[in-house]
């Protein structure tokens, strides 16, 4: 057994969707100053799905360069965490479970809270794979963000996936014992069950997120936590790139720092880049977050990184991770950049026929029509069931 006294992300990948959208497509249909996309929400483009791709293509997609490059003898645990889940009782993570062939013996979960769930799921993992270090957790964090057409939330969606491979002795990033909580109950973003897009309150979500920056610092203080001054860079839970600029700029008021400008860029800058092409992807964000940091910082061997993660309703945590020595030789950077390069430009029409697709609700049989290019597709629905495939 090793005697190894880190644990963290071992490996990281992520996908993302067949389709893009401009939001200069967005601005010309519907009249709105590009600027209030570009600089006022800091979005450029929003991945769009396919009518054969969700949660699960995207999930498997996302995980199975992790399965290609470690095997899976040793992942005994799936934690799938989403918010835009497509079953009320079967795990998501199931399905990616089959799709890429790993072993009966495996506990498979999802995990819901808004955007914060894959943080659970990673500080879950940790958990398990403390009690036993020979293990690895495979955690996938899935999401497609869709609100109403010609709806103020609009311009923030996106889709995507990122799977991490949690281990003892990592080889990404170690994540530190001290965690700030923070839990308040308030309506500012939620999906009634006979809903298919989201309803959210924008200023009252903006406030709640950054109140929970606040308590979760709080308590990480609490808990024998880091100074702000140790970290070389912060990566926020983005539901546009804009926010995570807000957020640190309170939490540096909030901790009595200056809020340089200057400061804020250099803290938060490089961990915007693929959410600001991808657009939100919920409890995906902060780790595409991590990927861009990671992908393109200069050298962070050692050196702290600040995470936020929070999900509406609502729910927080701050914690730190350490990058390894050695990290930058198992990046995925090529790939990442692969993911985002190949989606294809739809014009508004097509991102409007493809946001309004469903299946009836008869549960018949209903196949999808062939558009995505991936791994995997979501080839129908019969009897009530999903059918997925593998490429």
């Amino acid at each position: 057994m090793s005697n190894a006294a880190s644990f963290g992300i071992h490996d990281l990948s992520f996908a993302t969707t067949e389709y893009v959208l401009s939001h200069a497509a967005l601005a010309e249909y519907n009249g709105t100053e590009i600027g209030k996309y570009h600089i006022g929400i800091g979005q450029r483009s929003m991945s769009v799905c396919a009518a054969d791709e969700d949660i699960v293509t995207l999930g498997a997609a996302a995980a199975a360069p992790i399965i290609a490059r470690h095997g899976s003898e040793r992942i005994r645990t799936v934690v799938f965490a989403t918010e835009s889940s497509i079953d009320q009782a079967k795990s998501a993570g199931i399905y990616v479970h089959s799709l890429l062939g790993l072993q009966s013996a495996c506990r498979v979960v999802e995990l819901k809270q808004a955007c914060y769930g894959a943080t659970a799921a990673l500080q879950f993992a940790i958990g398990l794979v403390r009690r036993d270090p020979d293990q690895q957790v495979l955690v996938i964090a899935s999401d497609v963000s869709k609100y109403e057409l010609d709806s103020p939330g609009e311009a923030t969606q996106g889709a995507a996936a990122v799977a991490m491979l949690v281990s003892a002795d990592p080889a990404l990033v170690c994540i530190e014992n001290a965690s700030g909580l923070f839990t308040a109950d308030v309506m500012d973003f939620w999906r009634p069950n006979y809903r298919t897009t989201a309803l959210v309150d924008g200023q009252e979500s903006v406030e709640a997120y950054l109140q929970a920056v606040a308590g979760s610092w709080k308590d990480y203080g609490e808990q024998g936590g880091r100074t702000l001054d140790e970290f070389a860079a912060f990566c926020y839970h983005q539901p546009f790139t804009k926010m995570a600029y807000k957020a640190h700029r309170h939490l540096l008021n909030h901790a009595g720092h200056s809020a340089d400008q200057a400061d804020i860029e250099h803290a938060i800058g490089q961990t915007v880049a693929y959410n600001t092409s991808i657009g939100n992807s919920y409890t995906a964000s902060v780790y595409l977050a991590l990927a861009a940091l990671l992908d393109q910082a200069d050298d962070l061997t050692d050196r702290p990184i600040g995470f936020l993660s929070y999900g509406s309703g609502s729910v927080a945590e701050f914690f730190a991770g350490t990058a390894v020595p050695g990290y930058r030789e198992h990046l995925r950077t090529a790939a990442n950049l692969a993911a985002i390069a190949r989606r294809k430009p739809v014009d508004h029409a097509r991102y409007r026929e493809l946001h309004e697709w469903s299946f009836p609700a008869d549960g018949g049989d209903h196949p999808t029509p062939q558009q995505t290019t991936g791994p995997f597709r979501l080839a129908g629905v019969s009897g009530h069931k999903r059918i997925y495939q593998a490429r």
